[in-house]
């Protein structure tokens, strides 16, 4: 169970949104006849910042990143697990575009559904729109956690935050398969990939981690936590 301390989540804790378990069947059958079922590769653009949102994106199958760019630079702001959504912002009668760029971190699929469509019912039943606030609070939290830690954070802080959201929260056990690159995992730590080379050995001769291949475990779930609340 995760200590009640900040850490830089790379997701929210609950992020499999309830608010499709409470539609009526006239509205499951509206929602079937404007949708799309979409495959993406790895790295493959979902959507871009600035454009035209159409749809509200449900990823189905793998995982993405949604990141804020600006000129040459960008930073991740979270991953997107199967069961989150990407659009959500643009359901604001002010803004009718995506907030944010999303791409694939590994070969996934999405379901979209017309935003029309998805405004609609978020007009008409008045539960479906309180699933969707519940998940919309979560995600602030999430990002509220996120920037605080990483600007008050050091290296081996962040570093440590990443491996425990990626265990709790995405893969939701200590053993797993690690599909991102460590390119990856410096982006989401803010640092540079030599810098997260040169962390992961340490925890690993510290006995924290044990990595094979792609296998990645955590040996001492209690210090990891530890190096995570000093920062």
């Amino acid at each position: 169970m995760e200590k009640n301390n900040v850490q830089s989540s790379c997701t929210v804790a609950d992020y499999k949104c309830k608010c499709f378990d409470v539609l009526k069947p006239s509205e499951i059958e509206l929602i079937k006849n404007n949708e799309v079922y979409v495959t993406y590769k790895r790295g493959e653009t979902i959507c871009k910042q600035g454009t035209f949102a159409s749809h509200i994106v449900i990823m189905e199958e793998g995982l993405a990143k949604v990141s804020i760019e600006d000129c040459n630079k960008s930073l991740i702001l979270k991953i997107i697990p199967e069961g989150n959504m990407i659009g959500l912002t643009a359901l604001s009668q002010t803004n009718n575009t995506f907030q944010y760029s999303a791409s694939a971190y590994v070969d996934s699929k999405a379901r979209l559904i017309d935003i029309k469509i998805f405004k609609k019912i978020v007009k008409q039943n008045s539960d479906f729109s309180f699933e969707l606030l519940n998940l919309l609070a979560s995600n602030s939290v999430q990002i509220y956690g996120r920037f605080f830690c990483l600007t008050n954070k050091q290296s081996y802080g962040k570093l440590a935050d990443i491996i425990l959201c990626l265990s709790n929260r995405v893969y939701k056990k200590r053993e797993f398969e690690l599909l991102l690159s460590r390119k990856d995992l410096a982006e989401l730590s803010d640092m540079s990939t030599e810098n997260v080379i040169r962390m992961l050995k340490k925890f690993k001769e510290d006995g924290l981690i044990e990595m094979k291949g792609k296998q990645f475990k955590i040996i001492d779930y209690k210090n990891l936590v530890k190096i995570s609340e000093i920062g």
